[in-house]
């Protein structure tokens, strides 16, 4: 068995999602601070902390479950890279701190990629399978796609680094992989559709760019 990866149980990976999330969420209502002569990007911001305390309250609501149908398998055990809530509570820990002293824009999304990039999302979806709805996981993996798109519209506005966008852009395509159709089909927060352009090596990426706020 790899280095770091653990059979654990799937409560105690539960509580280690919801306590990254709700860290998580702190971060970018402390970024949103950081921005508050600049209207756009704090609400930009307090969308991003919004989204992440929607993904706290989901998994509370898989806690719940879990507890009160101890045959779904709260104890149950599943390998987990423990690394994982390692690598993520260090960045987390770390990016606090220098969000504290003031951050600029480029340096905030780069943040922000960093954690949606992370493995932690990816867990959040698979643990709310357990709810046994399919339209709680697509509302999951729907509030992550917008998320990005929307993080890739504000990278493509506010600044000129051609790596963070493609960064960006390439998650995008990972997190569409999912198994939802194009962005273009996913409604986004905004209200006109988003238009697509050519990404990064190759391809096309749907920008969930909200063209009321950008126009």
């Amino acid at each position: 068995m790899a280095e770091g990866i653990k059979r654990t149980t799937v409560g105690e990976v539960l509580d280690l999602a919801l306590d990254l999330e709700r860290k998580t969420m702190a971060l970018y209502a402390e970024i949103m601070r950081c921005f508050g002569d600049e209207p756009e990007l704090r609400q930009f911001w307090f969308g991003m902390a919004k989204n992440e305390a929607a993904h706290c309250g989901a998994l509370m609501l898989v806690g719940c479950i879990l507890r009160n149908e101890p045959e779904l398998g709260l104890d149950s055990r599943i390998l987990f890279d423990t690394h994982t809530g390692i690598r993520l509570r260090s960045l987390l820990t770390g990016f606090r701190r220098e969000v504290r002293r003031g951050v600029v824009a480029e340096r905030a999304f780069e943040m922000a990629l960093d954690l949606e990039s992370s493995e932690l999302e990816d867990v959040v979806v698979d643990l709310l399978k357990v709810v046994q709805d399919p339209a709680w996981r697509d509302r999951a993996v729907k509030m992550l796609i917008h998320d990005l798109g929307d993080l890739s519209y504000m990278i493509e506005k506010h600044t000129s680094n051609a790596a963070l966008l493609a960064r960006a852009d390439g998650l995008l395509e990972r997190r569409l992989g999912y198994g939802h159709g194009p962005a273009e089909s996913t409604p986004g927060r905004g209200s006109k559709p988003a238009s697509s352009r050519p990404a990064a090596g190759g391809g096309t990426v749907g920008r969930r760019g909200k063209t009321a706020r950008g126009a």
